[in-house]
């Protein structure tokens, strides 16, 4: 059997003990049904892992064991930016899921001119919360020590305006300018703007120019915005990262 890899939001340290949340020990205990001695791998997104094992399982509770800590060093060296613009329905949701998966390390959902999303600032709130989740459960399958943050929704062209990165890049397909043409970041830092279902309006994708933005095209092909983030994320670090 697999060894489970968990999410815990607390301090870890070697050869210590502490009471399983109660969500992973839901998960661990009733779902996996695990028992004493059973070894699991945490993981608190500060960096690294450690081995641990479960004892003191009981009807209602369980106890963990932390036993040594692993360093990781699967983190891509280029540290990219999400812009998503938000969709409907799962596409959020699934946009998130293999971003994390593909090695982005940080994801800035946006509202732009022709996002047919509409969600009051409580329901914001709680879609933030849920794409957190998704984070976190993407990096615990992943095996990444790092949960990338999922920042607050802002306005597309608020956040181009604002946006510092040194390479700056607007998935556009009209554009005639392939990803190997791009230079590379050397502060190893990159944004990347990605449209909502319908496209970039023309007045976004020209303010996007005139605060850096390059635009590429990946191929002759349209791609879906929640197909676009892993093209691009696998890209970036077949170019510059450390896809080899």
């Amino acid at each position: 059997m697999r060894i489970p890899r968990i999410y815990v939001d607390l301090p870890l340290q070697e050869n210590s003990t502490f009471d399983l949340p109660q969500a992973s020990f839901q998960h661990v205990c009733k779902v996996l049904r695990l028992k004493n001695d059973y070894s699991l791998i945490l993981f608190n997104g500060q960096g690294g892992q450690y081995q641990a094992k479960l004892i003191n399982v009981e009807k209602r509770s369980a106890q963990v064991e932390v036993l040594n800590f692993q360093t990781l060093d699967n983190e891509s060296p280029i540290k990219v930016t999400l812009g998503q613009t938000l969709s409907r329905g799962e596409r959020m949701d699934y946009a998130i899921q293999k971003a994390v998966e593909a090695g982005v390390y940080a994801i800035q959902p946006l509202f732009s001119e022709r996002c047919e999303v509409k969600l009051n600032s409580e329901r914001l709130d709680k879609k933030r919360q849920h794409w957190q989740q998704i984070a976190i459960s993407a990096a615990e399958q992943s095996g990444r020590g790092h949960i990338p943050l999922i920042k607050e929704p802002v306005n597309l062209l608020d956040w181009v305006v604002d946006c510092k990165d040194m390479l700056k890049i607007t998935m556009h397909h009209h554009s005639a300018k392939p990803m190997k043409d791009m230079p590379e970041p050397t502060d190893k830092s990159v944004s990347v703007l990605i449209g909502p279902e319908g496209g970039l309006t023309e007045d976004e994708v020209e303010t996007s120019i005139k605060q850096g933005f390059q635009p590429v095209a990946l191929g002759p092909r349209v791609l879906r915005t929640e197909t676009a983030p892993i093209v691009i994320l696998t890209c970036i670090n077949l170019i510059w990262g450390d896809i080899k």
